[in-house]
């Protein structure tokens, strides 16, 4: 997200931004928008609006409040073109052979498919918050893509890096597997603390891979 800050900062000649810090704030906007959806303070709405709306409420009053409306949508739609983890990729493939993969994500489809193909993610089938039209940790959103993918929730294991997430989808049912990113807010960023009763934990996708099908 902080290099695509950058690169609009140097399209538009603008200085006096760190790029981390507007990814940050921006990221931070995220749940709390989530949050109002489950609240149900505002209708149902997917994450392309919210990620605008938040995108508005961080570039006010900093040098890039005067980027005009439509490249603010392109900023916005950043989101679609997220890098994954070196392992992600290899270790999707080496998992595909055995299960079948799906994200179980707050993202909805549209934006899930437009990943896959920046990124490669040979997913198998594309499961977001619109499924149930709830954000997770909504337990709604656990049951009903493991209901779109065919499968009972104990036949589902949801593998993700961060605690709440699995311990949401195991009171659900779902088996879970942690895996830790302890670089996701960057170097020296705050650590998930996972979740003590997942059934794997595992340092990367490969080593989840060897750890369920060795």
């Amino acid at each position: 997200m902080a290099r695509q800050v950058a690169a609009l900062c140097g399209r538009r000649g603008i200085g006096g931004v760190d790029p981390f810090r507007v990814a940050d704030a921006w990221r931070a906007r995220y749940r709390p928008q989530m949050d109002r959806v489950r609240r149900g303070e505002r209708p149902w709405v997917d994450l392309d609006v919210l990620n605008r709306e938040s995108l508005d409420e961080v570039l006010a009053g900093t040098p890039l409040d005067v980027v005009p409306g439509p490249e603010r949508d392109v900023l916005a739609l950043a989101w679609h073109r997220l890098d994954p983890w070196p392992d992600v990729v290899p270790g999707l493939t080496v998992l595909r052979r055995r299960h079948t993969i799906a994200p179980c994500s707050n993202g909805h489809v549209a934006l899930l498919r437009t990943m896959a193909v920046h990124a490669g993610l040979p997913w198998d089938l594309l499961l977001g918050a619109e499924t149930a039209h709830a954000y997770k940790p909504d337990p709604s959103v656990y049951l009903a893509c493991a209901e779109a993918a065919g499968a009972a929730p104990g036949e589902v294991m949801l593998v993700a890096a961060h605690g709440g997430d699995l311990e949401a989808a195991a009171a659900c049912g779902l088996r879970t597997a942690f895996v830790p990113r302890p670089r996701e807010h960057g170097p020296g960023g705050p650590a998930d603390p996972g979740f003590a009763g997942a059934e794997v934990v595992a340092t990367d996708l490969i080593d989840l891979a060897r750890a369920l099908d060795g």
